[in-house]
């Protein structure tokens, strides 16, 4: 019986492993894109672990063990699948599933009419967005209070930043004390189709835990308001 488990085991690492090639084809490009790699292998890791170790620690029938893991490999997958592929879920889904994936990741913007996005408020009370930043995710916290978009260390080197030859000569004041930064300027940064290009941007070395999508961005919009738990962003 013990055999046969692992055995299952081994066929939903199987299963987990094929739907990760049936989804790079699909998506191709996708998994490029480092920080959803990341959250991809991470979740679909843990998953993997925590399925196995049941099917193997399981002690009563070994099909109803099937069964219970089969039902909560399927829950799981759409869960991890789902958030880490939402920006091509919004491609092939339409405005319902932006408008519900908007409210289930605050960050996910929502496009309500051309050149009209919404970001919903997230548990914390801030507004995040996904942005792409030449063509690269970058996951920002709207700061109305930065003057300019400010990069992390890290998201500034996925932008090809060479952080190395930066000037770090800009004082910035932040909740943790002054940082020094270096002026950069990002060619563009498009949010659900709102684009908006030469944005002056700064980089630090530390001190910045999360990129903020600060005036420069925000500056030359159209408009942006604050509608309740909703961010509205007009182009």
């Amino acid at each position: 019986m013990r055999d046969n488990r692992w055995t299952w085991a081994a066929l939903v690492l199987l299963a987990v492993v094929a739907l990760l090639f049936f989804l790079n084809s699909r998506f191709p490009g996708v998994l490029a894109d480092e920080d959803r790699k990341m959250r991809l292998i991470y979740g679909l890791t843990w998953l993997t672990l925590i399925l196995g170790s049941v099917i193997v620690g399981w002690r009563g029938p070994a099909g109803l063990a099937l069964k219970q893991a089969l039902a909560w490999l399927a829950i799981a997958l759409i869960l991890v699948v789902t958030y880490s592929y939402r920006e091509d879920f919004m491609d092939l889904g339409g405005t319902l599933a932006q408008r519900a994936m908007g409210e289930l990741v605050p960050s996910q913007p929502v496009e309500t009419a051309p050149g009209v996005v919404y970001l919903a408020r997230d548990l914390s009370g801030h507004f995040a967005a996904d942005a792409l930043v030449n063509g690269t995710h970058v996951h920002f916290m709207v700061d109305t209070g930065a003057t300019d978009v400010a990069l992390t260390a890290s998201d500034a080197e996925r932008l090809g930043f060479d952080l190395s030859k930066l000037a770090y000569t800009v004082p910035y004041s932040t909740a943790n004390g002054t940082i020094m930064a270096a002026r950069v300027t990002l060619d563009e940064i498009d949010i659900a189709g709102i684009k908006v290009r030469n944005v002056k941007a700064s980089v630090s070395r530390d001190g910045l835990g999360q990129s903020l999508l600060g005036m420069s961005f925000l500056n030359e919009l159209r408009g942006f308001e604050f509608q309740g738990n909703r961010l509205v962003l007009r182009e």
